[in-house]
C-alpha cells in the first residue's frame, strides 16, 4: 500500500529512536542500490563494479554501527520506518530508473546519493533544538560525509588512470554502438528518403495540408519500419551493439524526426513560406548529420558534408523535378 503526503510523518516530529531507525533503513537501501550498480557493471566494467562493492560494504559497516547504537539506547526492537514514510526526507530514484544509465552517470548518481544524504542531515541538525537529537543528526551527517570520502578513496585505489580511461573508452564505444550509430542511420534515412515524396507532393499540388499529411505518413511509416528492422536484424549478443530495443528506439525515433523536420513547416498555409522554411530545415538537418558523423564516427567533416549534402541535394532535386513536371 502506498503512502500519500497526509499519511506521512514530518521529519521534525520524529523521535530520536525513529530518526535512528530511519537512518538504519536508509543505509540498508543504499547498500542494495550499490550492489545493484555493481552487478550491472561487473561484466563490462569490473573495476568500477569493485568500487561499488566496496561502497556497499561501507554502508553495511555504518548500518551495523547504527544498529549497535540503537540497541544500546533503545533496545533490540527497531521500528519499521523507511524514506517513503517520512514527508520531506531525501529520496532515491527507483533502481529500475538507474539500470540503463551509462557508466559516468552511475558514478554521478552515487556521488549525488552520498552528498544528498550528508546535506540533509546537516540541515536537519541545524533545525533541531534538542541537544541529543542535534548530536545524533550531526553524527549521521559526519558518517555520510565519510562515505563520500571513502568512495573517492576507493576510486583512487581501484580505478587508476589507465583503468578508468579504458572503462571510459569502452562506455563511449558502447554509447556510440547502441544509440549514436542507429540514431544517425535513422536520421539520415528519415531526412533524405522523405525529401522526394514531400517536395514532389508540394510542387505537384501546392497544397500545404496535403503535403503535410504525406510528410507525416512517410515519416511515421519510415520510423516504424527502421525501428523494427534495427531491432530485429541484430540481437546485440555477438556484435556487442547492445539492447535491440534501445537501438530500435533510437533508429525509429530519429527516422521519424528526420522526416517530420521538413514536413512540419507545411502546417503553414502559405505555400512559398512553408516551402522556404522547409528548405532551410533540410539544410540544417543535412549539416547536423555531417557534424554528428564528424564528432562521433570520426568521419572527416568535409567528406561527411560532401556525402550527405550531395546525396540530399540529389534526392531533393528529384522530388522537385517529379513534382514540378
Amino acid at each position: 500500500m502506498g503512502f500519500n503526503i497526509s499519511s506521512r510523518k514530518r521529519f521534525a516530529d520524529l523521535t530520536e529512536q525513529e530518526v535512528l531507525a530511519l537512518a538504519i533503513s536508509s543505509e540498508e537501501d543504499d547498500a542494495r542500490i550499490y550492489r545493484t550498480f555493481a552487478q550491472g557493471l561487473r561484466a563490462e566494467y569490473p573495476a568500477s563494479a569493485s568500487v561499488f562493492d566496496g561502497m556497499a560494504a561501507e554502508e553495511d559497516r555504518h548500518r551495523q554501527r547504527l544498529i549497535d547504537l540503537h540497541v544500546s539506547r533503545f533496545g533490540d526492537v527497531i521500528p519499521l520506518l523507511r524514506r517513503e514514510h517520512v514527508a520531506g526526507f531525501y529520496a532515491r530514484r527507483p533502481v529500475w530508473l538507474t539500470e540503463n544509465l551509462g557508466l559516468e552517470r552511475i558514478r554521478d548518481e552515487a556521488r549525488a546519493m552520498e552528498h544528498g544524504a550528508a546535506e540533509f542531515y546537516v540541515r536537519a541538525a541545524a533545525r533541531t533544538q534538542d541537544a541529543a537529537t542535534r548530536k545524533l543528526l550531526g553524527d549521521l551527517a559526519a558518517a555520510e560525509a565519510g562515505h563520500e570520502r571513502h568512495a573517492e578513496g576507493l576510486e583512487a585505489d581501484l580505478l587508476g588512470p589507465e583503468v578508468r580511461d579504458g572503462e571510459d573508452k569502452a562506455a563511449r564505444r558502447q554509447f556510440i554502438l547502441t544509440w549514436v550509430q542507429p540514431g544517425l542511420a535513422g536520421l539520415m534515412d528519415g531526412s533524405v528518403s522523405t525529401l522526394a515524396p514531400i517536395f514532389a507532393t508540394a510542387f505537384a499540388t501546392q497544397n500545404t495540408w496535403t503535403t503535410f499529411l504525406v510528410g507525416l505518413a512517410a515519416s511515421v511509416g519510415a520510423g516504424i519500419s527502421m525501428g523494427f528492422t534495427e531491432a530485429a536484424h541484430d540481437d546485440g549478443v555477438l556484435s556487442g551493439r547492445g539492447s535491440p530495443f534501445k537501438r530500435g528506439l533510437a533508429s525509429g525515433v530519429m527516422t521519424a524526426v528526420g522526416g517530420l523536420g521538413h514536413a512540419l513547416p507545411y502546417l503553414i498555409p502559405d505555400f512559398w513560406t512553408a516551402t522556404t522554411i522547409a528548405m532551410v530545415v533540410v539544410f540544417v538537418e543535412l549539416w547536423t548529420i555531417a557534424w554528428i558523423q564528424n564528432k562521433f564516427m570520426e568521419t572527416p567533416f568535409l567528406r561527411a558534408a560532401l556525402q550527405v549534402v550531395l546525396g540530399g541535394a540529389l534526392v531533393f532535386a528529384a522530388g522537385v523535378l517529379i513534382g514540378g513536371g
